[in-house]
Parts: structure tokens; C-alpha cells; sequence
């Protein structure tokens, strides 16, 4: 199971759940204290700006991160949850969730998965760059790109509500 969730939520989500592995996704210059429950090896934080396009003075996500997500969630034994998050809980994060479930359930729809996440959260508004990147690497012909674009935009919230998603 995954769970996601916002920077400020991280402590108490990785306690409530007794979550083993985390998936952080932030800017290059922001700091985070790793839960105590989780070892080093099994965090993986990934440093970008939330942005779809590639600007001056902030990092894109790029090929080398969503490679980096997909190579740490194949190598997740499963026998505890995951958290993944990011400053908000709203795009980076959600994005990452998807992609993860799409990368370990090929067999699973691409809407089925973006579905469940607007219905487990009205804020949910996945990172369109991590998606498209992903896409092409998990060979899913564009149905990545279109299933989140299905669901549309999330409300707008400073911070996305959490929830949690099922890999079956």
C-alpha cells in the first residue's frame, strides 16, 4: 500500500502506518529529518521544483528522477507500506503514486489507477512532466498522459488531503 501525503504530514503518516520505505520528492534546497523508523537505504529523495515546463533558476523533473522512482519501487519488498510525499501532498507526490503503481501493476488500467486517486482525493492534481516521462519509459503509449488528464485538475488547496492507495 502507498501513502500519500504533505511534508508536514510525513512524521505522523509514517507512525500511523509503520511505513518502512519513503519516496520524497522536493526542491534542491529543502530539508527534511527522515523518520527515525526508516532506514537510509530505504529512502529515496528526489530533488526538483513542482513545475510541468522547464524554467530558469528552478530543477524540472527529469528522465534520471522518474528512472531513479521506478528502479526504488521495483526494489520495495512490499512487506510494509510506502510513503511518498512532497511540500504540499497536491502534484509531485500524487504524480510519483501513480507512476509507482503503473510501473509495479503493468497489468492494471492507467484510469482505473487515476480514478481511484481522485476519488481517494479531490486535491490530487498530478505533475503532467512526471507522468509523461514515465509514459514513455513503462512503454504505456500515451494512456498515462490520458487517464490523468481524465480526471482533471484537483481543487485548489494548500495542502492536498492524504490518502492512501491499493496496488491491486
Amino acid at each position: 500500500m502507498i501513502h500519500v501525503c504533505s511534508l508536514s504530514r510525513l512524521h505522523a503518516t509514517v507512525r500511523m502506518t509503520r511505513a518502512r520505505h519513503i519516496v520524497t520528492l522536493l526542491g534542491v534546497e529543502d530539508r527534511i529529518e527522515r523518520p527515525a523508523a526508516v532506514p537510509e537505504a530505504n529512502h529515496l529523495f528526489l530533488r526538483m521544483h513542482d513545475i510541468s515546463i522547464p524554467a530558469d533558476g528552478f530543477v524540472a523533473p527529469e528522465a534520471a528522477h522518474v528512472e531513479n522512482l521506478i528502479h526504488f519501487v521495483q526494489g520495495w519488498d512490499r512487506a510494509a507500506p510506502m510513503v511518498v510525499h512532497c511540500w504540499a501532498g497536491i502534484s509531485r507526490s500524487t504524480a510519483a503514486a501513480f507512476v509507482s503503481v503503473c510501473a509495479l501493476k503493468p497489468e492494471r488500467e492507467e484510469r482505473d489507477i487515476a480514478w481511484t486517486i481522485r476519488r481517494a482525493s479531490p486535491t490530487a492534481t498530478p505533475n503532467i512532466r512526471i507522468v509523461t516521462l514515465a509514459d514513455a519509459m513503462l512503454g504505456r503509449k500515451g494512456r498515462m498522459v490520458a487517464a490523468v488528464e481524465a480526471i482533471g485538475r484537483g481543487a485548489f488547496a494548500e495542502e492536498g488531503v492524504p490518502f492512501r492507495l491499493e496496488l491491486a
